[in-house]
């Protein structure tokens, strides 16, 4: 959790313990924080609130039933998938930072040298070009505006970076896959990150990008898909694709069995990291 947000609930709970014993008041937090980090797990929150596993399960499903969040495996994520629009870049970056760092390691030992990469946007992709340091000669397609400054040198021979509309808060680019007076982009493999991994398919918190995100895709003989298991069961505002154009998933933990079902039936090979 980023410092100023921990400092803000310790000093919460320091204050009023007797406050997050009751219900509505712990619920009403536990909305805040989902909203504030895009995602919450039970584990974790059970330790900031200092209480069981088994009374924020309960808290979590109490709200499902009313709409207020989505449960996915081991935690929840907002109804509408998305986090404040005013929370820091940072704070995205940081949420489940350990989970995004072991993806990202597994993820990058699959990419060999010489590769063209296509990548969109988001804190799980950016921290996988961070872990390509050892690779040589790659070519980096992107719209994520933080993934220039994350390539390592001697890593790339070119790093391209999609234009479009800005989205500062979101730091991507929103525009067409493609550059002007060039023809269509082809790249050995797509590193896509998402906002929710269900039966239904692969589905991101923004609709502007979900078209273009599809066409990272479809640019790309091999689609490798990074998503932590709050993730899983989710599916956010915009649908981007079917689990069958995924050849690989690359997460921290064991989808749940009804995915893990349905990720078998459209062949995708699911990689846990360690």
């Amino acid at each position: 959790m980023p410092t100023a947000e921990k400092t803000r609930l310790s000093t919460q709970l320091g204050r009023a313990d007797s406050d997050f014993a009751l219900p509505a008041r712990r619920r009403s937090e536990l909305l805040k924080v989902a909203k504030t980090r895009g995602s919450i797990t039970v584990t974790e929150i059970a330790s900031e609130f200092a209480v069981s596993t088994d009374t924020i399960r309960r808290d979590l499903d109490y709200l499902s039933s009313r709409g207020l969040l989505t449960r996915t495996h081991g935690g929840a994520v907002p109804v509408d998938g998305f986090m404040d629009r005013d929370t820091p870049v940072a704070i995205r970056v940081n949420a489940r930072a350990s989970e995004k760092g072991r993806i990202a390691k597994a993820a990058a030992a699959l990419i060999v040298d010489g590769e063209t990469l296509i990548i969109n946007g988001g804190s799980t992709t950016r921290a996988f070009v961070g872990e390509l340091g050892a690779l040589r000669n790659l070519t980096i397609v992107t719209n994520n505006l933080g993934v220039p400054a994350a390539v390592l040198p001697n890593t790339a021979r070119g790093v391209y970076l999609l234009g479009g509309h800005v989205r500062q808060e979101l730091q991507v680019t929103i525009g067409a896959v493609g550059f002007a007076d060039a023809g269509p982009i082809s790249a050995d493999t797509a590193i896509i990150g998402v906002g929710g991994v269900s039966a239904s398919g692969l589905s991101t918190t923004m609709l502007e990008e979900s078209t273009m995100i599809a066409a990272m895709m479809e640019s790309a003989r091999r689609v490798i898909v990074l998503a932590d298991a709050a993730k899983f069961g989710a599916t956010v505002l915009a649908h981007i694709a079917p689990l069958k154009r995924v050849h690989l998933l690359v997460t921290d933990a064991e989808p749940p069995p009804d995915l893990m079902v349905a990720l078998g039936e459209a062949e995708v090979e699911v990689i846990v990291a360690g």
